[in-house]
This record gives C-alpha cells, structure tokens and sequence, in this order.
C-alpha cells in the first residue's frame, strides 16, 4: 500500500517492488533506546533546587543566614544591616560584611538581587519612603564594589510598611530601620 501523500522527489524514484521495512523499524527502534540512555545518563550538572537555585546556592544561602520567605531568600541575622535613626549610612562595621557577603553570592553564580529600605513607623510617609529608598540604595552601593551590576540590584523603598518588631519600643523601632537583601528566583 501507497503513502497517502508523497514528495515530487519521492513521486519520481523507481518503484523497484515491495519495500522490506522490518530494518527501518529495528533502526528506529535502537535510536530510541540510545536516546533514553543518553537523557538518563548524560546530564551531569546538578538539578535546580528551591525555585531554580542549585542545592550549593541554596547551602549557601543559609550557611549566609538567608532564610527562604514568601518573597525569596531573605538576609537575617547574623549580618542583618540596621540603620540609626533618620539615617541612610550604613555602620562601618557592616560595610565589609556586605562586601564580603556579595563576593560570596557572586562565587555561586547569584548576580541578581533586591534590596529593600524600611524604616520604623516615625515620620510622614512620604519621608519615610525616601529615607528608606536611601537606604536600600546605600547598600546596593557597596554591592557594586564586591562585583554586582548595578542593573542587576533592584532596589524598593518600604518606608513604613512592613515591620519586623513592635514600633512601640525603642528596641523595637531599631530593628525596623533596615535594609533587607533578597534573592529572587524567576
């Protein structure tokens, strides 16, 4: 039986008889099965983790103190960068911390962060979203110098909006005058 369509090159081949096809079939049937042994054994990088970061970049992360939020990975304690009040400079003692803590993300391929500014809840909102823009923006320079593009930090002004502690207390009011790095996975 005759192919329901068939090519102008194909429609002008001699027709030389019946065709022997048990050879094709056991051709395509050895490709298949070679394919199959290539997709299980061939591929030997390491399979994406948490939302598309690696098992080592996620090891790295929390050896770091990121912890995995709603928002991505998020920096805690020990290197948490806090802000005194009505400022946008970073503590010198933080700043080779986040140097060295950008070196760090860069060696396990993590080019891409956010950083978020807050501050406690004193002042108008509009102030509050500036000083906390300020802040984000601090940070980020000092990310530039460990090696990021500055396109590759997005930066969020919070102001007010998001505290971590009770804006009641003195205590409270400083831990919410910060800077948070996040990584995001896309």
């Amino acid at each position: 039986m005759t192919p329901a369509y068939r090519s102008a090159a194909a429609s002008q081949l001699p027709h030389t008889g019946p065709r022997d096809t048990r050879g094709l079939a056991a051709g395509a049937l050895l490709a298949a099965l070679a394919a199959m042994v290539l997709a299980l054994s061939g591929c030997k990088t390491a399979p994406p983790a948490q939302g598309g970061l690696t098992p080592a970049q996620v090891a790295v992360l929390q050896q770091e103190g990121f912890t995995e939020t709603d928002v991505g990975w998020e920096l805690g304690r020990p290197l948490k960068v806090l802000f005194g009040f009505d400022e946008d400079a970073i503590p010198p003692d933080r700043i080779a911390d986040i140097r060295r803590l950008g070196g760090v993300l860069l060696g396990v391929g993590i080019d891409h962060v956010r950083v978020d500014g807050h501050t406690d809840h004193t002042g108008s909102t509009e102030y509050n979203l500036r000083l906390s823009l300020r802040r984000a923006e601090a940070v980020a320079r000092v990310l530039v110098t460990a090696g990021f593009e500055p396109a590759n930090i997005e930066l969020r002004g919070m102001g007010k909006g998001r505290p971590v502690a009770d804006n009641r207390t003195a205590a409270g009011r400083a831990e919410n005058r910060r800077a948070s790095i996040v990584v995001t996975v896309e």
